[in-house]
């Protein structure tokens, strides 16, 4: 039996995130009574970001710089609706003291704004220092103010620690800022594994099999990447420690697919067919099997855990076409999880919640994504006439999901909200699929 698909899947079964910056807290107040628990589908926050202050004016450049990260880093997250800042909000000249400054918060108000950040810059040497200030704008309070520091040459980390810190204040959770993907990035025949911010920047080729290596699978503490390799059309399994190089591999006959790491264990599941079927068994990180997970005549693949790691969606054929399925890891207790769709595959478990991302093939042949919470309510279909949409994972939060789409042509990453809001590509060179979003922060 084959799946439709033109992942990994697919080819089986033709065979059968160094800190860089130190910040430190000045001041902190209680901002609970202040804080906007913002939910799914709410409006953007309306925030005023005034252009970071420098004492002197050979410093500009990197305020410039910090501007420019802090604002794309925030618009990436969806969360806020950034407006201009109007002329006459700071009064008290250049001279930047807590306390000192007045803020004119009837000129905020009156262009819609909601909140106000600002700060000042300061450079010693190679260390740069960026003091800054979140206010309530209605009511005028102070939300937040912290110290960032770091060497002049960081100024993503320096500015995305702030904008983490902001999306924490008003979520009260950790956010994407730090984070990383792993993807396969295609040129000509080859395909190898490259890893990325966020928001695709930085994008770094991890391996060099001057052939195929396909279905990135990164730790939930962001150290260890396992990975497929075809050489003489045959799977091979590796795990590699990103902070060592050092590579395992798996060298088991028949087929291996699809690793997926167990959340917060070092341990990884996986597809084997050395006993004659394929079924799911979860390894150790030096490639030993711990255990087989799956017993059943049909076909199972694609695990993926919920965020305890006490349970595992996957795929399996054993009631004829693909559908997800969750079993408990502690039971072996395994219940079907989606009824509507022929071709349901590719589950992927938010890391914070029981909400699982999966794909079905539609009747027109296009691939779209959807939601489900895990005991199968609140089916959501997240895209819509956009060609092939395969592969989701989640980022850290739960608020966003990456995804391959071939919409324009040819296959991009793209990321969108975790309601199907707000979707744009990360516009990297050459042509993405199969990303991994990793956990770590």
């Amino acid at each position: 039996m084959k799946f439709p698909y033109r992942t990994v899947s697919r080819i089986a079964f033709m065979f059968a995130w160094c800190l860089v910056f130190i910040p430190s807290t000045l001041f902190a107040e209680s901002v609970k009574e202040y804080i906007k628990i913002t939910k799914e589908g709410a409006s953007r926050i309306p925030l005023v970001l005034k252009p970071i202050d420098t004492k002197k004016s050979k410093n500009s450049q990197y305020a410039t710089g910090l501007d420019a990260v802090i604002k794309s880093g925030l618009d990436f997250t969806g969360l806020f609706a950034i407006i201009k800042s109007p002329m006459n909000i700071i009064a008290g000249g250049d001279v930047y003291l807590a306390g000192k400054r007045q803020i004119n918060f009837a000129a905020l108000s009156s262009v819609g704004a909601e909140v106000y950040a600002g700060g000042v810059l300061e450079r010693k040497g190679k260390t740069l220092k960026m003091d800054m200030e979140v206010y309530d704008v209605l009511t005028g309070k102070l939300l937040m103010r912290k110290l960032y520091q770091g060497n002049r040459d960081d100024l993503r980390p320096i500015a995305h620690s702030f904008c983490g810190d902001l999306v924490k204040l008003f979520t009260g959770k950790p956010s994407i800022f730090g984070s990383k993907i792993a993807f396969v990035s295609q040129s000509g025949r080859k395909k190898e594994i490259y890893l990325a911010d966020f928001d695709g920047y930085g994008a770094t080729q991890i391996t060099n099999t001057e052939g195929l290596a396909l279905t990135p699978a990164l730790s939930s503490d962001g150290r260890m990447l396992a990975y497929l390799t075809y050489t003489r059309g045959l799977p091979n399994l590796h795990i590699k420690d990103l902070s060592t190089q050092k590579i395992v591999s798996v060298t088991r006959k028949g087929v291996k697919i699809d690793p997926s790491w167990r959340n917060g264990f070092s341990e990884l599941a996986t597809t084997f067919s050395f006993d004659g079927n394929q079924e799911l068994y979860l390894l150790r990180s030096n490639g030993s099997i711990a255990r087989r997970l799956t017993r059943h005549s049909r076909i199972d693949v694609s695990p993926s855990f919920s965020p305890d790691g006490s349970k595992m969606a996957f795929v399996s054929s054993r009631h004829g076409n693909p559908q997800i399925f969750i079993q408990s890891l502690n039971s072996g207790s395994v219940k079907r999880l989606t009824f509507k769709g022929k071709y349901n595959t590719q589950p992927a478990w938010s890391p914070v919640d029981d909400k699982i991302a999966f794909t079905t093939m539609q009747k027109n042949g296009e691939i779209d994504i959807f939601t489900i919470n895990a005991d199968g309510t609140g089916l959501k279909q997240l895209t819509y006439r956009a060609r092939h949409n395969e592969a989701p994972s989640w980022s850290p939060d739960g608020t966003m999901i990456v995804f391959s789409s071939d919409r324009g042509g040819s296959s991009k990453l793209y990321v969108m909200n975790a309601d199907g809001r707000n979707q744009r590509s990360l516009k990297l060179a050459g042509e993405q699929m199969q990303p991994c979003w990793s956990s770590f922060r």
